[in-house]
């Protein structure tokens, strides 16, 4: 059994690894500054859960501070899966220096983990993001992602760039993984599918950026939590796309929910963002190859997932920030 680093540990796909990992046997050390990024009661949540469990240890901590790379001074890593991050497409153009510092900055640090530590495996999460405005469908990990429209994707570029040069600097077997919108149980709040739950849960206007014809590739965590712990295999250096096996509009996601829910929504549209891509929709052939990598959960069964936790959770995540 193997003991792993997982960075953003009390984030959405963070916390989700991390369970998975330590029901498969392994332990995990964990790092998550806890930020307010997005409404932290979810963060603590999350963190709640992992803290049952023995085999998690946990600091609270930035990667993006150099102090950080310490504190795994005496741990035996066998893997650094880096899934701390500043998210979000539209935050970013507001506040390019927090992701910069999070995104570039806090992967340089857990790079040097491995090179001082000699942990020979690291995993990069990046996102579709970095694919740019017009890519072709479905997008193949060799499509251009040298023009990301917003500082998110820069950020994100940079950090696989720093990847790649550790790797050949220092033969670390570094695996990049593209995440394609990412849902589920305890998902991020800033998301559309969870506001839309909660929003047409609790009657609340539901806000659409644009005539909501624009399009996402969906994927279950569960889904994404497996194959980043499959990309912990030696690869050598390899960018992989996972997720965005079932693309839908915003349109008809709301619709889903709908059903699902059994009420209806209240829609309001408002003007497009400059930030947001009008499509995003993975080639993952790559994953199947070199991963044995299926999505299993279809979005149907994923969303009522979502709602079932919503409703048992309901007295505090009914007060959760959606903005």
């Amino acid at each position: 059994m193997g003991n792993y680093l997982i960075t953003g540990a009390a984030g959405f796909i963070g916390a989700r690894t991390s369970t998975l990992l330590i029901e498969q046997g392994h332990t995990v050390v964990g790092i998550d500054n806890v930020n307010d990024a997005y409404d932290p009661r979810i963060k603590e949540y999350r963190l709640s859960k992992l803290r049952a469990f023995k085999g998690f240890k946990f600091h609270k901590a930035d990667i993006s501070e150099k102090s950080s790379i310490e504190l795994f001074k005496n741990e035996q890593l066998d893997g650094v899966i880096n899934l701390a991050a500043r998210a979000g497409v539209r935050f970013s153009v507001e506040n390019p220096w927090a992701f910069l510092e999070s995104n570039t900055t806090g992967t340089l640090n857990m790079l040097e983990v491995c090179r001082q530590f000699g942990c020979g495996k690291f995993i990069l999460a990046s996102t579709s993001s970095i694919y740019g405005e017009n890519p072709v469908y479905p997008t193949p990990e060799t499509a251009s992602s040298s023009e990301p429209i917003q500082p998110y994707a820069a950020s994100k570029k940079g950090a696989e760039t720093m990847a790649y040069a550790y790797h050949h600097l220092y033969d670390i077997d570094v695996t990049v993984v593209r995440y394609f919108t990412v849902y589920g149980p305890a998902g991020r709040p800033d998301l559309a599918i969870f506001r839309f739950v909660k929003w047409i849960i609790e009657g609340e206007p539901i806000r659409i950026n644009g005539d909501g014809n624009q399009s996402r590739g969906f994927t279950y965590v569960d889904d994404i939590a497996r194959g980043t712990i499959a990309a912990l295999k030696p690869l050598n250096y390899e960018v992989i796309n996972l997720g965005g096996h079932e693309v839908v509009t915003i349109n008809e996601l709301v619709r889903i929910v709908e059903e699902l829910t059994g009420k209806k929504a209240n829609v309001q549209y408002g003007p497009p963002n400059l930030a947001d891509v009008s499509m995003n929709y993975a080639d993952v052939t790559k994953a199947k190859n070199l991963l044995g990598w299926n999505p299993q959960v279809d979005l149907h069964d994923g969303i009522k997932n979502l709602i079932d936790w919503y409703y048992a959770e309901r007295e505090w995540a009914k007060n959760i920030l959606t903005p």
